[in-house]
């Protein structure tokens, strides 16, 4: 039976609901602003406001060739038009620093590891785990190395811009924030670099680096759980039911350039890194990485099984234009401003001085646009989870470290970080062969095996073990270059040519064109492994035998052009089936969002059906729930005895898993699943992956045989935040349940007795029991009366500025922060508004922004952002779009230069 355990619950009401961790920086100025503010003149709204930016009349912006138009529309979003690439790129870093500055430069300082030089001695940890990654270290050399010199041109273009826009400016003149930290530091505002720009496509792809969590939380297991069983918590991709992204698609090149020597299998014998005196130390060494990348700043958000992206496109022939149709809305942590930045950037005539004419999303702080659509072709892009990074167990010998026998010395260099209003702090980084030492950022983890005993599984424990990042990410690659020639392309061809470059992060790349074609191609670069070695477990570093043997060539990744189907979805699920000869990952998304996609576009097409702008935007919106259909049958059927659960079982009946914001059953529905998996598994993991707080009787680790008597039982709590514990409630555990439903016996359904509770030992037992205490949850949150009762109560977003707005004081959290939101959607819906079972269910991360392109008619594509173009809390733009995308509406998106003129309201000129 899976490792008991027993929550002395004290009771079936629910305890305190925990809170979100701050998910970007801890300010050491919090207490200093709450005791120095002055709510006087200084602080009125005068001064709040003396930040906005000119948006009518003209501007001298040195270095321009000719006059730049910049109209914004109701909302705030600029419509940039130039008669020279340079100067296109160079107003855009003017405009994006007029309305985004101070988040540029937070994220510069967070990439570059230079959080304390703007916040002080509290972010010394996070710097130092930053400047071991390397990030700036690797723009650096990429900038330095392999980026084009067009490239570079329009990088320093769009910092000469950045540049102009902060010339004679304090800070104050810049945003509110810089206002607020003058109370506590003198910092002042640096000039912005190229280098400043690439280096946040590093930050991008950390957060979405594949299945690195995965890898952890699966070594961890081991602590408490066997193969079999970690097996049945890991289970195979449903091809079955759930297609793959690529259906009818191809590779483009004759079989010789697959690599079968690079293919990884099932790994051969034991890992002995897991093992023995190496794995006792991994599984200490990963507990405590596990604590530090909690603490880590998420540029984009939580990095987990359940968030991902939508996209999918539709060919002419099934849609109302006759042309294609193609949506978006990638998924992330819920952030204010929005990731996201909408624009245009208009060449007034296409040449070879001026070749762009691109509209879309972008970041502030980069040039070009990431999403969107240009004069001929349109783009998506959504996760690809490839698996591009491994742990290392490393060996360590004195100054070196064990490779094949023979100590090899660390790489090593030093860094110092400068803090704000203290002493500066040095540090040495090391490095293997297969990356830097996470582990030398933790005292606790540099410590690990140094006590341990000694067995024949690992090699002799001399200095300890510490713990390296192999990672795609910290190797120079060309992804900027690939953003300006996607921005370029007209055709599939290009479009491919541009995905070539496109190595980090691994995304899922959607194409359509105004011809009629469309198109997928999987882009990156993506590892392959020996035999030994899968990518699911850490590795033994001093072994070469488990090293990365070569990359996927491009011509060998999978794509697909105007199937026969006539449509293509990406929503994180398997890319293609199992004969294909390259190992991408063993960690998919599980495909619960990209079916209901499928289901819904094929619903539509039956009996020669055809699919509007409206009909994806309604497709956007669909909440349904793919586990509440496997599960609601089951529940039904109970013999409930309790009248109170009894009635709260009778809310599902006629329910049809559609989670709206006012839907009791939702609400219930949810609660229950929760329930069954805390009882099935949450409370059946190692502490290291369970929600802090949570505390539960288990067997001493000591142990060997069964314990009869609950005394002797041990108290044990968890250690993890709310939003990274196990079991999150992704549709990975939607596979999980789907597959042991079937065995009503299994040892997954027992539970303990407790003081309140008798003990279970079948599936229907363990659900009776959860739809219990899923009744008294709710009774707890929302009151007795179920009429009262929503899912938007429970499921609630706050949108936080990801600084002062997290833990500063309340005037200026009340300044920067809008919400809660009550919102409908789910975990694995179409909607996906995640939350994590574990931790409770506000919401996580959200659709950050969806749109739709008509390829028909580029004016007639609809768009819509999180919160609003601007970064400026007292700005007309900060939120104002924030209802209409909670009611999942959108906007016109004008493009043509006519759409643009009638929806400008405000008009600037940037002259030379």
């Amino acid at each position: 039976m899976p490792a008991n355990t027993t929550a002395p619950s004290g009771g079936r009401k629910a305890g305190r609901k925990k809170g979100r961790r701050a998910r970007l920086i801890v300010l050491t100025l919090a207490v200093a602003l709450v005791a120095g503010l002055a709510f006087g003149a200084w602080w009125s709204i005068s001064t709040v406001r003396a930040s906005l930016p000119q948006t009518k009349g003209s501007i001298t912006l040195d270095g321009l060739s000719a006059p730049v138009d910049v109209r914004r529309d109701a909302q705030g979003i600029p419509q940039i038009y130039a008669d020279t690439s340079e100067d296109l790129f160079r107003a855009q870093g003017y405009v994006q620093a007029q309305d985004r500055f101070w988040e540029m430069d937070v994220r510069r300082h967070m990439t570059s590891g230079r959080l304390s030089e703007m916040f002080g001695e509290g972010q010394v940890e996070t710097d130092a785990f930053l400047r071991t990654l390397g990030w700036r270290e690797t723009a650096q050399k990429e900038y330095d190395e392999t980026l084009t010199p067009d490239t570079k041109k329009y990088l320093q273009a769009y910092a000469d811009g950045v540049n102009q826009y902060l010339a004679g400016k304090s800070g104050k003149d810049v945003s509110v924030e810089y206002a607020a930290l003058g109370f506590t530091t003198d910092y002042k505002i640096e000039k912005w670099t190229p280098v400043d720009s690439v280096a946040w496509l590093k930050a991008m792809a950390w957060d979405l680096r594949g299945n690195m969590q995965d890898e952890i939380d699966r070594a961890l297991m081991y602590s408490r759980l066997g193969p079999k069983q970690i097996g049945e918590l890991y289970p195979e991709y449903p091809y079955a039911t759930h297609k793959p992204i690529v259906q009818e698609g191809a590779v483009d090149t004759a079989t010789d350039t697959y690599n079968p020597k690079g293919t990884a299998t099932q790994p051969q014998s034991g890992n002995p890194a897991t093992q023995g005196t190496a794995g006792a130390a991994l599984n200490t060494q990963l507990s405590g990485l596990s604590k530090v990348l909690e603490n880590m700043p998420d540029a984009i958000g939580p990095n987990g099984n359940g968030i991902g992206s939508n996209s999918w496109v539709v060919s002419g022939e099934h849609t109302t234009t006759g042309k294609p149709l193609l949506a978006n809305d990638p998924h992330l942590a819920p952030q204010l401003p929005s990731l996201w930045y909408q624009m245009g950037l208009h060449c007034r005539n296409i040449s070879e001085k001026c070749q762009y004419d691109v509209s879309g999303y972008t970041f502030s702080g980069m040039p070009g646009v990431i999403i969107g659509h240009n004069q001929e072709i349109a783009w998506g892009m959504t996760n690809l989870g490839a698996d591009v990074t491994d742990l290392y167990l490393e060996k360590i010998q004195g100054d070196g470290y064990l490779y094949d026998g023979k100590v090899q010395p660390f790489k090593t260099r030093q860094e110092t970080i400068k803090v704000a209003g203290g002493e500066a702090r040095k540090i040495t980084v090391r490095e293997t062969n297969n990356g830097p030492l996470l582990s030398d950022r933790s005292d606790e983890l540099g410590k690990v095996g140094e006590e341990a005993p000694v067995d024949a599984s690992a090699p002799d424990r001399s200095d300890g073990y510490a713990v390296a990042l192999r990672w795609t990410a910290l190797d120079a690659g060309k992804s900027m270059d690939a953003v300006f020639t996607l921005n370029r392309a007209t055709n599939f061809k290009e479009f491919q040519a541009a995905a070539q470059n496109f190595e980090v992060p691994s995304q899922n790349l959607i194409y359509a064109d105004r011809d009629g074609n469309i198109g997928y191609q999987a882009p990156g670069k993506i590892p392959t492994r020996s035999t030994k070695h899968d990518g699911t477990l850490p590795a033994p570093g001093w072994d070469s035998s488990y090293s990365w043997t070569d990359y996927v060539p491009f011509k060998a990744l999978p794509y697909e052009y105007n199937p026969e189907r006539g449509y293509i979805v990406t929503a994180n699920q398997a890319v293609v089936g199992k004969s294909y000869p390259h190992e991408l990952t063993k960690d998919w998304g599980y495909g619960a969002r990209s079916q209901r996609i499928n289901d819904l576009i094929e619903g539509k097409l039956e009996g020669g059906g055809k699919i509007s702008t409206e009909d994806m935007r309604t497709m956007q919106m669909d909440s349904s729930s793919e586990i509440a259909t496997l599960l609601k049958p089951m529940l039904l059927k109970l013999d409930i005895e309790d009248p109170d659960v009894r009635d709260g079982q009778k809310l599902l009946e006629g329910w049809d898993g559609t989670q709206d914001a006012d839907s009791a059953a939702a609400a219930y529905f949810n609660a229950v699943w929760r329930n069954i998996l805390k009882l099935a598994f949450g409370n059946k993991l190692p502490k290291e992956l369970r929600v802090k707080g949570s505390c539960i009787l288990v067997e001493p680790a000591d142990k060997t045989g069964p314990i009869d008597n609950p005394d002797e039982r041990v108290r044990e709590c968890g250690e993890r935040d709310a939003d990274a514990a196990q079991p999150d409630g992704g549709d990975r555990w939607f596979e999980v349940v789907r597959k042991l439903v079937k065995d009503e016996d299994s040892e997954w359904w027992q539970t303990p007795k407790s003081r309140t509770d008798t003990a279970t030992t079948t599936r229907d037992q363990l659900f009776a029991r959860a739809m219990e205490d899923a009744r008294w949850e709710l009774t707890a949150k929302l009151g007795k009366d179920m009429d009262t009762w929503s899912w938007g109560r429970l499921h609630t977003l706050e949108l936080k500025n990801q600084t002062i707005g997290t833990e500063g004081p309340g005037f200026m959290q009340w300044l920067l922060n809008r919400g809660p939101y009550k919102l409908g959607g789910g975990e694995a819906a179409v909607d996906a508004t995640g939350w994590n079972a574990a931790g409770g269910y506000q919401v996580i991360w959200v659709p950050s922004m969806r749109m739709v392109v008509n390829l028909q008619d580029f004016d007639k594509s609809k768009w819509i952002n999180l919160t609003g173009a601007s970064g400026h809390a007292y700005s007309p733009n900060y939120t104002d779009q924030t209802d209409k995308w909670v009611k999942g509406e959108l906007y016109d998106w004008p493009y043509g230069a006519k759409a643009v003129e009638d929806a400008t309201e405000n008009h600037l000129v940037l002259k030379p």
